[in-house]
């Protein structure tokens, strides 16, 4: 069977091989993977970005999927034969602190599919059940294939952040969780704003804009004065941060009112030199949001299953398994979104 291989620490480092059919062990589900979709940490892996040097190579990339159960161990009981599902790829212990203080997001000894261990970019994987989620009759598979970053934008909103109906609220960064993130929150009744840079002129930041958001060029366009049109000189009372650059947070404190809030969702490769004081004396609430949870999964579904979230708009089903270097560029190059790779058309 196919599978998309990471065998080189350097951009551009993969390649299809084949590999064996798994056979699933007593608590495990085999998986026969519909749809996978491709995550902005699975570029930054495919790039062999600063923080990533240690993802074992070779390996099978990939970890936002959606697949059918076609064989279960004799152990398994969650999850039967037919079953449409999703895997939630960060892995916890289930014994460290963290996880018995119902903290499993940052359990202190996650894995994570498609990094410590083979992925999803193939056609058949072995998942064991306790991270298996099952998907609601009204989700298409390949919609499904986006749950997982549909559940940190939900993690970051509806657990992490104070958004409610008509704040005014930023978002920084228009990728998948970005995006994603003002979606939720514009469902909410916010009023959102949603900024990206030059690269993102041609395709993300109108794609925002035919969701219903307002959209602004940080580069072109001086986010000081669209701010204090858009908030009537107060301040966005949330900024998200979902940028992955320092430069983010920095700028979310210049347009954060006193006593908003703002949520870091992305991980910064570098350190930032945020001035502290105008936040302090502003009493902003300065929050981080991290993975998602079970129940995140779970909201993620519902939000596709009653149409709040149409994955179909965000979703990109144009790229081929047999060249996954195209799908990894363009996304880099920010002329698409959300790459989905088909393994199986049922």
């Amino acid at each position: 069977m196919k599978a998309i291989y990471q065998t080189a620490p350097e951009r551009g480092g993969i390649e299809v091989r084949e590999r064996d059919r798994p056979t699933p062990g007593p608590d495990e589900a085999l998986v026969r993977v519909h749809s996978a979709g491709l995550c902005g940490s699975d570029a930054h892996a495919y790039k062999f970005d600063q923080g990533y040097e240690w993802i074992p190579i070779p390996r099978v990339m990939g970890h936002e999927y959606a697949g059918r159960v076609v064989e279960v161990g004799e152990h398994v009981s969650n999850v039967a034969v037919d079953d449409t599902v999703v895997e939630r790829p960060i892995h916890e212990c289930g014994h460290c602190f963290q996880c018995l203080n119902g903290q499993s997001n940052v359990c202190q000894n996650f894995e994570i599919t498609g990094m410590h261990t083979d992925g999803a970019y193939t056609e058949y994987v072995t998942v064991d059940e306790r991270y298996l989620v099952t998907i609601p009759e009204e989700v298409p598979l390949e919609h499904a294939a986006v749950t997982e970053p549909t559940s940190i934008a939900a993690r970051a909103v509806l657990d992490q952040s104070v958004v409610q109906p008509g704040d005014r609220v930023l978002v920084e960064g228009p990728g998948p969780i970005g995006m994603l993130s003002a979606v939720i929150a514009h469902s909410l009744g916010a009023n959102v704003v949603l900024s990206g840079l030059d690269r993102d002129a041609d395709y993300r930041l109108p794609l925002g804009a035919e969701l219903g958001l307002e959209t602004v060029n940080a580069q072109r366009d001086d986010l000081d004065e669209v701010t204090d049109a858009f908030t009537d000189g107060v301040g966005f009372d949330v900024v998200f941060d979902t940028t992955g650059h320092h430069s983010g947070v920095e700028m979310a404190a210049e347009q954060i009112r006193r006593g908003g809030q703002i949520v870091v969702v992305g991980l910064p490769a570098d350190d930032s030199e945020l001035f502290m004081t105008p936040l302090v004396r502003g009493e902003v609430d300065l929050n981080t949001s991290y993975g998602s949870a079970h129940r995140n999964f779970r909201q993620a579904l519902e939000l596709m299953a009653n149409d709040s979230i149409d994955p179909g708009v965000l979703i990109d089903t144009s790229f081929s398994v047999d060249d996954p270097t195209a799908a990894f560029e363009a996304f880099l190059a920010g002329e698409t979104l959300k790459p989905v790779f088909g393994f199986w058309d049922p």
